[in-house]
């Protein structure tokens, strides 16, 4: 098959190890800088532009949508699928779970259970947001932050005030969480492929923090998850939209937590500290699932 990866960045961990596996199972695989492709919107002959020259016949797409460019890149996935081209994360998925107020909503209208979450307009309405979380300490999160940057822990009412109030003047948009303290810093990330959850481990915060990202200098260990963790996991992939997630969830007394689920999640910290190939479990995954068509179908009908 010819397979094309979105990314920005050919060198990074994900994009070497997708480029690895997919050519060890005999594929042809592009790499390409979706920023820079561009679109022909036409209902005759949809086509994606790259460098002056149309894009050539792809079976399958690996979407490495980043953060600040989710409108953009979203837009060529949307346009390769109207090229009847396979994505193992549909377009609407990546945006749903790149919404995190949007991805609550979805996840509390499913009955998944998450953190307490508050989202207010008005700084008239702070107080009554911070009882309905359960009071201090509470989480404070940007809704367009990544990998724990603009989250805050509030740990007292007028701390919480503070916080709220400086990013609502900002006419920043946040939400406001209860804090899990039984969680200690940690949380699970479980790596969903289809239907199964492939690899999980334990993410731990480095002493003074309570963000355990990764990128934050947290640590990852290889851990064994519960049959409510999985099923949670993979319901919160499944209402995403989502054939390939990391789920991030937390441990509370009251059983398993979704935080979040990430439409491109990272492979070096659960490959390495799983020692799965987890890389090789998506390019086995689309093998099962992409159909490749004649190229010269694919606008017929």
């Amino acid at each position: 098959m010819n397979i094309a990866i979105l990314s920005r960045n050919k060198k990074l961990y994900s994009t070497k190890r997708l480029i690895e596996a997919a050519k060890v199972r005999g594929h042809e695989v592009y790499v390409l800088d979706y920023v820079h492709t561009y679109m022909n919107i036409t209902s005759a002959k949809p086509s994606v532009h790259y460098k002056g020259e149309t894009l050539p016949h792809f079976d399958a797409v690996i979407p490495r949508i980043g953060a600040s460019h989710t409108f953009y890149g979203s837009a060529v996935v949307r346009q390769l699928e109207a090229m009847r081209i396979y994505s193992i994360n549909p377009s609407i998925g990546i945006n749903r779970s790149r919404d995190k107020l949007r991805s609550l909503q979805l996840l509390s209208r499913k009955g998944i259970d998450m953190p307490i979450t508050g989202f207010a307009n008005s700084p008239n309405d702070v107080n009554d947001l911070i009882k309905m979380v359960g009071g201090a300490p509470v989480i404070i999160k940007l809704l367009e932050g990544t990998q724990g940057v603009g989250v805050v822990l509030a740990e007292t009412k007028k701390a919480a005030e503070s916080v709220i109030e400086a990013f609502m003047g900002l006419k920043t948009n946040i939400i406001v969480q209860e804090f899990i303290e039984e969680s200690k810093g940690s949380d699970i990330r479980a790596f969903v492929i289809g239907d199964k959850v492939v690899a999980a481990i334990k993410r731990e915060a480095e002493p003074g923090d309570f963000r355990s990202n990764l990128h934050r200098g947290g640590t990852a260990s290889l851990v064994k998850i519960t049959k409510a963790e999985r099923e949670a996991a993979l319901q919160a992939a499944k209402t995403m939209g989502l054939k390939m997630a990391g789920v991030d969830l937390l441990r509370s007394d009251r059983g398993p937590l979704i935080m979040e689920v990430n439409s491109s999640p990272g492979l070096e910290g659960i490959e390495v500290a799983t020692g799965k190939d987890v890389a090789g479990m998506i390019i086995e995954y689309i093998e099962k699932h992409a159909k490749p068509i004649n190229p010269k179908s694919r606008y017929q009908g």
